[in-house]
């Protein structure tokens, strides 16, 4: 498994879609870094198996809300060779609430981590890979969800919101620098077994949704994976600001 694709910077990358991801990239090519906020364990683990296969992987501790800790992640990618992927994993999601049952505590960390944690990436990226700042280019896939497509009334408002800017985001700056040889898309997972229900009080709420679903199943996290490794590729090489929806074939969940 020679690196032959420069570096990859998975954000959240110690579990879930982050985790598919990080050894789907080790497998196509990539020396990864996975990064993780707290589980130390798990990523060690994701970069365990990649070593196993003969790939290159570092553990990078960061929280992504943090600029700080976002500098720390990217300069570890820089040890590693040329930045020429990012993937945009790492989010978050609070129990089912209302919005005048949220505090603002709650909202600050929901949008720090889903949306300013993928800003703060995405520029120390662009500082990287554009050609107006002497690099080769490169490709940043967003991470997004259905809930930005549905608003979560009544369940995940604020999470909903801040997807929903990531969309927003990523047409922007796939605008911006377009003509500085770097892509940016999107993924909009639909219905995913990952931890992230759980985390979030709920994880009951994949099955309950799959009766809903055309393909009456779940996606898994190695299917997502598989498209945010597209959009990284070449084989992609003319789409950029632009959304694959992996959801099952329902683009709208509820």
């Amino acid at each position: 498994m020679p690196q032959q694709n420069g570096v990859l910077i998975v954000t959240g990358g110690s579990r879930g879609i982050g985790a598919a991801t990080s050894l789907l990239g080790a497998e196509r090519g990539y020396a990864v870094v996975v990064n993780y906020t707290n589980n130390v364990a798990a990523a060690e683990q994701v970069c365990a198996r990649i070593h196993q296969q003969g790939g290159e992987a570092v553990a990078v501790r960061g929280d992504v809300a943090n600029p700080a800790d976002v500098e720390h992640i990217f300069q570890a990618a820089d040890r590693l060779g040329t930045l020429t992927g990012l993937v945009n994993n790492a989010g978050m999601i609070y129990p089912a609430q209302r919005l005048d049952e949220m505090d603002n505590d709650r909202l600050r960390r929901s949008f720090e981590v889903n949306v300013f944690g993928t800003f703060y990436c995405a520029r120390e990226a662009v500082k990287r890979m554009s050609t107006r700042h002497g690099g080769n280019g490169g490709a940043i896939v967003n991470i997004s969800s259905g809930a930005s497509k549905v608003g979560g009334g009544g369940t995940y408002l604020d999470y909903a919101a801040a997807k929903g800017a990531i969309d927003t985001f990523t047409v922007g700056l796939a605008t911006e620098v377009a003509a500085e040889g770097i892509r940016v898309n999107n993924v909009r997972p639909g219905v995913i077994e990952t931890e992230i229900h759980a985390s979030a009080g709920d994880p009951g709420r994949v099955q309950r949704m799959v009766s809903q679903l055309p393909m009456a199943r779940a996606g898994t996290a190695e299917e997502v994976a598989r498209a945010i490794l597209w959009l990284l590729s070449d084989e992609s090489s003319y789409s950029t600001g632009t959304t694959v929806t992996v959801s099952g074939g329902r683009a709208i969940l509820p």
